[in-house]
């Protein structure tokens, strides 16, 4: 089988499995339901589909400490209520539950996203999909922001390894803010985040944080108001990030696609459609450079499945039809079951005039930094020692010898689900998720917006 590009998605359908709890806003029902939707349009059938090993402890540790990569591997509701220090350490209250199989979930989100940095660093693929991943908040020593395990600086941290130049882009409505900590102090990787700012979580990212010492100026932040639309979006957009790369020349891309951006999002306070964000990601596919899209926040599900098969059907250059097609999750979709997610009427407080100082600043910022920094190349470290496929389908039969395959030959390609999810039907209207729009941080404090 052949591709117009060579394209990998990774899925691992237990990843609809967990939850964090009924009143929750993450829930990652979300990407079993936008997989469903990916399978109806018959996209699956024009990619490579490829279920993620799931990452171990050590691989985890590769930026996080192992103290709290300890914790987390065997941190249980019951254990976090009895060890109160260390989980008001590691976690952070309602935001980030110690549910069940919290490092199970991690570990697929992680797993997923290390393993596509691979694939691009051996040429295999050109662009590679992960919606399970973009958990950008989460911190080295601790959990943030719904997030546990970072695994987007683990890709980057692969991507590094065979590229001189990695460039980060996030467009969430939340500011990126574990993945630019990572990377505060180095010029390279370059971050680039499209968010909210103000009395709004995390509370960074604000136009003045830039990176320092050798990263001074490769953090760059674009701090938006409420209502921004799709023109307003795409005209500070396109400019930036055409100078970022131009400027930076990176080797690899990894987008962070958080759907809280759209239009109607629970938490979220834009206003773009889902053509609007995706005319993002068709944007970024335009340079040619290998490009890794994951998920993020969203939290109205049924238009975060929207926006995310949408997203995979725009880097396949494929043309869907407006009216979904029957699949497992219909009646989700109701009452106009189409492929849409309209803007609204709501109010634009970003002005013409602070977009325009917003660039100004940003190109400004851009024109300070060396063209495409060089870095001295030295030899590449060999890969992590992993087990053959041997020795996995060995310990998997071993785990339940009753089975007559193992569990990577039967997820070496994913099929669609069929089973249904029933603890999750997005009728939490009514949840008050002000608790969520948080103000900043005891570390991080919210600094005020730009004027």
């Amino acid at each position: 089988m052949t591709f117009k590009k060579r394209i990998t998605y990774y899925y691992d359908e237990e990843v609809g499995n967990y939850n964090y709890g009924y009143n929750h806003p993450m829930k990652p029902f979300r990407m079993r339901m936008a997989h469903s939707l990916v399978t109806a349009y018959g996209l699956d059938r024009k990619m490579n589909v490829i279920r993620p090993p799931r990452a171990s402890a050590r691989q985890m540790t590769r930026f996080h400490s192992d103290d709290y990569v300890e914790f987390l591997s065997r941190v249980t509701q019951e254990l976090a209520e009895n060890e109160t220090d260390h989980a008001n350490v590691y976690l952070s209250g309602e935001d980030c539950p110690a549910f069940d199989g919290v490092f199970e979930f991690s570990s697929i989100s992680a797993g997923g996203s290390i393993a596509g940095a691979k694939r691009i660093n051996h040429g295999d693929s050109d662009i590679v999909i992960n919606w399970a991943g973009g958990l950008h908040h989460a911190k080295k020593n601790a959990a943030s922001g719904f997030c546990y395990i970072n695994d987007i600086v683990l890709a980057v941290l692969e991507l590094l390894r065979y590229h001189q130049r990695v460039m980060y882009l996030d467009i969430d409505v939340h500011h990126g803010d574990g993945v630019e900590e990572a990377f505060y102090t180095t010029d390279r990787v370059m971050s680039v985040s499209f968010h909210k700012h103000g009395d709004f979580f995390p509370g960074s990212g604000h136009l003045l944080d830039v990176g320092v010492a050798k990263g001074k100026g490769y953090a760059v932040n674009v701090p938006l108001r409420d209502g921004i639309d799709d023109e307003s979006y795409k005209n500070l957009f396109q400019p930036i990030m055409r100078m970022v790369m131009e400027r930076f020349r990176p080797g690899a891309v990894v987008m962070q696609c958080g759907t809280d951006s759209l239009s109607g999002d629970r938490i979220g306070c834009f206003n773009l459609s889902m053509k609007g964000h995706a005319e993002c990601v068709d944007f970024m596919k335009s340079f040619g450079v290998p490009l890794f899209c994951l998920g993020g926040g969203g939290y109205t599900i049924r238009n975060v499945a929207r926006t995310w098969a949408y997203e995979t059907a725009v880097l396949l250059d494929e043309e869907l039809d407006p009216v979904l097609p029957y699949n497992d999750y219909y009646d989700f979709y109701g009452p106009e079951f189409r492929l849409d997610v309209p803007a609204s009427n709501m109010d634009n407080a970003n002005t013409k005039e602070y977009l325009e100082k917003i660039f100004t600043h940003v190109a400004e910022q851009l024109r300070n930094i060396p063209h495409a920094p060089s870095v001295m190349m030295q030899q590449v470290p060999k890969d992590w020692p992993e087990a053959s496929d041997d020795e996995i389908d060995d310990e998997d039969m071993d785990d339940e010898p009753e089975r007559k395959v193992s569990g990577r030959q039967r997820d070496s390609r994913v099929v669609p689900v069929t089973e249904l999810y029933d603890s999750d039907t997005d009728e939490f209207a009514n949840t008050d998720l002000s608790s969520y729009r948080h103000i900043g941080t005891s570390t991080r404090p919210a600094r005020s917006a730009a004027k």
